[in-house]
């Protein structure tokens, strides 16, 4: 078979779409399905529009946290707290037993600790001056 390599910063949705799949697909028959399912936990001020949120996904008995911001307005006021609880209570109705997230902010690590959960892993110098810390946690 004659290949050819293309590096690009665009990808054809197709394309990625595609690898997703086959991937997918990869991993189904070498450990079975994941059963992926998107969570999201949204808080929303009076207008409706999101002021804090969590979005990530649960497969093969995890919760993963992708993505937690909270509006600077309601930081300090426990609502990243209140978003992990909701989201790791919804992960245990759908049967996972272990949820992690990933930071590089020193506050936000101090955050995840508080609600329980203990590093892993470490990437220094993610970004430049920081690293990146992976936690977990063991769920109910």
């Amino acid at each position: 078979m004659k290949t050819s390599l293309e590096i690009t910063a665009e990808p054809l949705p197709k394309d990625l779409a595609f690898l997703s799949g086959s991937l997918t697909a990869f991993n189904d028959a070498d450990v079975g399905a994941s059963g992926r399912k998107p969570l999201a936990v949204f808080v929303r001020g009076e207008n409706g529009a999101v002021v804090a949120g969590i979005s990530g996904y649960t497969a093969w008995g995890w919760l993963y946290v992708q993505w937690l911001w909270v509006d600077e307005r309601l930081r300090g006021r426990r609502t990243a707290a209140g978003m992990l609880d909701a989201a790791e209570r919804e992960a245990i109705e759908r049967g996972c037993h272990g949820a992690w997230i990933d930071t590089f902010n020193p506050t936000a690590e101090k955050v995840y600790r508080r609600q329980g959960y203990t590093p892993f892993g470490k990437l220094p110098d993610f970004p430049a001056g920081r690293s990146r810390i992976f936690l977990q946690k063991k769920l109910p």
